[in-house]
């Protein structure tokens, strides 16, 4: 069994706690981790952007000079996609899919390598359940900084609406339940922390 640090009010290690190797002990496959992590950002992109072709670019037809005799080079039109505001030759198109594919096994995979691989580095703690009395931003600052916590991602088993409304202020505190940890903000914030009751369904889900 896997052991993860549980924390206390000031943010010391307490004790220990035991969870399941399937999420939080597994070996680290980097290669995995990254296409899960590129597939996330992938699929996130919705694909509006658009760009202009030399047809549909705002031009006149007329030939800028003559053919033979200027000493420039042969030019047809200025939308040519050699001239300044020409068209481009390959443009994007607002219905590109970016979509990429990863199967439910290797997506849970991925995910458990690297909740086991912020287990490893000291990254992942445990922590008690947060209990705001009021939905106040600066409560909720300042229980992280008694953790001596300013940049981290809290995986809670549940979020009243008092957690909600004091975490969605601080720009570099991000507060979600189980099943919408993603790969991406598990790689981005330096810590992550994990009440109690959501060990149990991390491991229903990533195992």
């Amino acid at each position: 069994m896997a052991q993860l640090e549980l924390l206390n009010e000031q943010g010391q290690v307490a004790s220990k706690i035991e969870a399941s190797d399937d999420v939080f002990g597994r070996e680290y496959n980097e290669a995995l981790v990254h296409q899960v992590v590129v597939a996330y950002q992938a699929n996130a992109r919705q694909g509006t952007r658009a760009q202009k072709d030399r047809e549909t670019v705002k031009h006149t037809t007329k030939k800028p000079w003559r053919q033979k005799g200027t000493g420039r080079a042969r030019a047809g039109m200025s939308s040519s996609p050699l001239w300044r505001g020409g068209g481009r030759i390959f443009p994007n198109s607002p219905d590109e899919n970016f979509t990429h594919k990863v199967n439910k096994k290797q997506y849970r995979a991925g995910v458990a390598a690297i909740f086991s691989q912020l287990a490893r580095e000291g990254r992942l703690a445990v922590i008690d359940p947060i209990v705001l009395e009021a939905p106040k931003t600066k409560l909720l600052a300042a229980k992280l900084k008694a953790l001596q916590l300013d940049h981290v991602l809290v995986i809670a088993e549940e979020i009243d609406e008092n957690l909600f409304l004091a975490a969605r202020n601080l720009p570099n505190v991000l507060v979600v339940e189980p099943r919408y940890a993603d790969p991406l903000s598990l790689v981005h914030y330096k810590k992550v922390l994990v009440t109690k009751g959501a060990i149990d369904k991390l491991q229903e889900l990533f195992a």
